[in-house]
């Protein structure tokens, strides 16, 4: 068993309201994936640990295509 990020592995998916113009912000990944341009192929266990975030939370990247606000909310993880 291991921890794993729900939207990371396709279990849920949030619905955001942009808090400037309130439209629907378009989910972007985990913002582990952004580091550098190897990042989405190493490990979770490694990229986690530079997130600034503590415990079992994954941070994502969500983006208003309307007035290009962008947010990072923390997720909690699962055990399975």
């Amino acid at each position: 068993m291991e921890w794993v990020c729900p939207i990371c592995n396709g279990m849920a998916s949030y619905i955001v309201k942009c808090s400037d113009c309130g439209n629907q912000m378009d989910a972007r990944g985990a913002i582990e994936d952004y580091f550098d341009n190897y990042s989405p192929y190493l490990d979770k266990s490694i990229t986690q640990r530079i997130d600034g975030v503590e415990g079992h939370r994954c941070v994502h990247l969500f983006y208003c295509p309307n007035c290009s606000d962008d947010k990072r909310i923390p997720v909690n993880q699962i055990w399975m």
